[in-house]
């Protein structure tokens, strides 16, 4: 596969299994409030409210098992950037003092496991 096809289809499927979680934790009864948060700092799949609690969701989407867990993905480096990228919004939002956590939707092989609360930094 050439370079320019196989990046356009690791977006599509990122782009497939973003949607597919953002419906999956619809009818867990979380209110997405987001998709895609983007500042110069980075980008957050999914900012969605569950019981109060404002919830910063990773989404990792494989094809295949090639690659290991999709889940290993989400890096120390990964989890600080999205630390910042969450404060951002925090501040701009005026949520700063409310309750956060960061989740971690896995989807590989059609299958969805949410790691719930999966890091802190």
């Amino acid at each position: 596969m050439q370079i320019a096809q196989k990046n356009f289809y690791k977006k599509f499927l990122g782009r497939v299994g973003e949607k597919k979680a953002a419906e999956f934790l619809k009818k867990k009864g979380y209110k997405i409030i987001t998709t895609n948060y983007k500042t110069h700092l980075g980008e957050i799949d999914i900012i969605a409210e569950d019981d109060g609690v404002t919830v910063f969701v990773e989404v990792k989407t494989r094809s295949g098992d090639g690659y290991g867990a999709p889940s290993e993905a989400v890096d120390r480096r990964k989890q600080e950037k999205y630390y910042k990228v969450a404060s951002e919004y925090l501040v701009r939002s005026k949520k700063q003092d409310e309750p956060c956590r960061f989740d971690v939707i896995e989807i590989e092989k059609g299958e969805i496991n949410h790691i719930f609360d999966a890091f802190s930094v």
